[in-house]
């Protein structure tokens, strides 16, 4: 039987009906069409698409079991790699990643390899099954992650499965890091798949502390001498915002989209009158920014009732970083890109409310650092767009507690902890880093490939001192 060039679609609530809902967009692959994908795998000799995955899952390996319909083996493949599937399967940029090495794409369309880990995934979740914990040893070790988002989860999964005793360190009252404040729940269900994710890491013997502010609780320092751990783990990512320094971003109704996204899914706002955190949406919001977070601030500003809301972006469609499914979802509900333009000004009224928010008309120039054609302003074009809300979404910096609090642990010119690209070891003994506390904010996947890699170190560290 010919080999069909196109992937399978993902079954999705409609754009009409989905605008108005937190439920999940995608709805996954049932059985059938599952094994229909799978079927489309060359199951090749040297399979390229290993080659794109951070954290190195078995790509052809799980989706033979697929194809055998034993589901079980299929997950456990992947759990060999990657700690949180579920999370994975749904929010990884595999077009980027594994999907864009694999032969298949060169003639038509890859197999969709994360919608196959996310079926894998979320049958293991409905089978409820029993998580065997690990048996430590009397003498284990004891490793301090500070962190509970996917760099820390990761490194303190696979830290746990070596023998280690782990215990994550998690300065907020919920852990997941960007997982659970700043993904959406209509991309990411929360109760669903992040909390029992997390979940299946503590049955198997990783301890979580809440609440617990290492940089004021204790140093790592304190961690290391006092408290007996033979190594720390820093993935505290890069959750601190960044404004543009234009004039008005003090006004009433300007919110960083990490403000925005933390009181709608880790505070619950969109749950109201359930839950009362304080959450105020006008009818008109301008979302400035281009990426992912960009795109998660405007998709859940509408779900929150605002009538009109602009993605306001200095550059063209071409240099949007944000992944193509998530701008494709944004169109088709129906948000205004304002592309090449700039905001110059927010304007507020009386009270000091925004009220307006003044953009610069921009056309490209020449590539600039990153490779992406410099924006240039179009002398004269200056104009007022009337919004009553703005969402800042043009990135986030790492939070200096931890590296201002511990000597002898060197960061670079950004605040970012400077550490190994292999293996994430810093310049303090014993001390690693990774993910966005360490390259700036990126993907999910990125972060959980660094926290795999210094668990790996880590473990060969511990080794050498026995």
């Amino acid at each position: 039987m010919a080999i069909s060039m196109k992937k399978h679609a993902m079954p999705e609530q409609a754009a009409s009906v989905r605008a108005h809902n937190f439920d999940e967009v995608a709805l996954g692959y049932d059985e059938e069409t599952a094994l229909s994908e799978a079927a489309r795998c060359l199951n090749c000799k040297v399979p390229q698409c290993r080659k794109g995955c951070p954290v190195e899952v078995n790509i052809p390996g799980f989706i033979a079991k697929i194809k055998e319909k034993d589901y079980a083996a299929a997950i456990h493949t992947i759990k060999e790699s990657n700690s949180l599937p579920a999370v994975c399967g749904r929010v990884c940029p595999q077009e980027n990643q594994c999907e864009k090495h694999c032969v298949l794409g060169k003639k038509g369309e890859p197999v969709a390899i994360g919608r196959l880990e996310r079926f894998a995934a979320d049958w293991q979740l409905s089978q409820n099954e029993a998580i065997q914990p690990v048996d430590f040893a009397a003498d284990a070790k004891k490793v301090a992650v500070i962190g509970a988002g996917p760099a820390g989860l990761t490194c303190a999964g696979d830290l746990a499965k070596k023998g280690y005793r782990v215990t994550v360190f998690e300065a907020l009252h919920t852990a997941g890091g960007v997982l659970s404040y700043g993904i959406p729940e209509f991309r990411l269900p929360k109760d669903k798949v992040v909390k029992r994710e997390i979940e299946n890491l503590t049955r198997l013997g990783v301890e979580i502390r809440l609440n617990s502010v290492v940089g004021r609780l204790y140093t790592v320092d304190e961690l290391m001498q006092e408290e007996g751990y033979s190594a720390v783990f820093i993935g505290t990512g890069a959750g601190l915002p960044r404004f543009m320094g234009i004039p008005g971003e003090n006004l009433n109704g300007v919110y960083s989209a990490n403000e925005f996204l933390t009181r709608c899914n880790l505070m619950k706002a969109y749950l109201f009158p359930e839950y009362v955190t304080p959450i105020r949406v006008g009818k008109n919001v301008a979302v400035v920014g281009g990426g992912n977070v960009a795109m998660d601030a405007a998709r859940t500003a509408l779900r929150l009732g605002a009538e009109h809301v602009y993605i306001v972006y200095r550059r063209s469609m071409e240099e949007l970083p944000a992944r193509a499914e998530e701008v494709h979802h944004a169109k088709e509900e129906g948000i205004d890109f304002r592309l090449l333009n700039n905001p110059v000004a927010i304007l507020g009224d009386d009270a000091g409310w925004v009220k307006e928010i003044r953009c610069q008309k921009m056309e490209l120039g020449e590539p600039d650092a990153s490779g992406r054609r410099r924006p240039v302003p179009v002398v004269g074009s200056e104009y007022n767009l009337a919004v009553d809300t703005v969402i800042i979404a043009i990135g986030t910096g790492p939070n200096p507690i931890v590296a201002s609090t511990t000597q002898g642990l060197d960061t670079n010119k950004r605040g970012n902890i400077a550490a190994s690209e292999e293996t994430g070891a810093t310049s303090k003994e014993g001390v690693f880093a990774g993910g966005d506390i360490v390259t700036g904010a990126a993907t999910v996947i990125l972060a959980m490939g660094a926290g795999k890699k210094a668990a790996a170190a880590i473990n060969e560290y511990l080794k050498s001192k026995q």
